[in-house]
């Protein structure tokens, strides 16, 4: 099985998102994402972290993480700024035709911090181009799951130029929580179990879908 690379997103001074009555997006995230990595482990999957404390590793950084397996499927978790409470979407890389260039994540406009590593093959900024088909699969089978368990979600995935995706040379998504305008922020905590849920019933259900096809 694949190993599950899990991106909460911003921390350190990129707080992501904020609401009126307190929720923060990356202290959010990072509840999430150790939430999800527990509910995968359970499931024998290994799954690892990109950040584990109030850090914030560079794209790149975050990027060369997932790049060092083999076998990898990487899940960027965000919490966006506005949108129906208790839903969540899930994104796959969406290229542009002008030349890559430093561009915003899923809530908020970070720059690239460090100089891409040359790549034999593609640039380090176009890494998942060979992936956007299969990254589209993995978002459809995580947001089929996220309709069944977080009511309003919608059916099928949606393409977004997400930065914290694009220099990933695996199968990757993006899935955001609405809102951090919740007027309490422990509803959106409560929201894990489901969160996790659906990512690794998501997750099994593209290994078994890719072991099927031979990939």
């Amino acid at each position: 099985m694949p190993t599950i690379v899990l991106n909460p997103a911003h921390g350190g001074t990129d707080t992501g998102a904020r609401g009126a009555t307190g929720a923060i997006e990356k202290d959010v995230v990072l509840q999430y994402a150790r939430a999800v990595r527990a509910e995968l482990e359970r499931n024998n999957f290994r799954a690892v972290l990109t950040r584990e404390d109030d850090s914030n590793p560079s794209y790149d950084d975050r990027a060369a993480m997932s790049n060092t397996y083999r076998d990898v499927v990487f899940v960027s978790i965000h919490v966006a700024s506005t949108g129906a409470a208790g839903t969540a979407r899930a994104y796959y890389y969406r290229f542009s035709s002008a030349p890559a260039g430093p561009s915003s994540g899923i809530t908020t406009t970070t720059s690239l911090q460090t100089t891409p590593p040359a790549a034999p093959l593609v640039t380090w900024e176009q890494a998942q181009m060979a992936y956007v088909e299969t990254s589209h699969r993995l978002a459809d089978a995580l947001q089929s799951e996220l309709a069944k368990r977080l009511s309003g979600s919608p059916i099928l995935a949606s393409p977004a130029a997400a930065r914290d995706l694009r220099s990933v040379g695996a199968p990757a998504v993006a899935v955001e929580v609405s809102s951090v305008s919740v007027t309490d922020p422990e509803s959106l905590l409560a929201l894990a179990p489901q969160l996790a849920a659906a990512i690794v019933h998501g997750v099994q259900a593209f290994n078994s879908a890719s072991s099927a096809d031979g990939n």
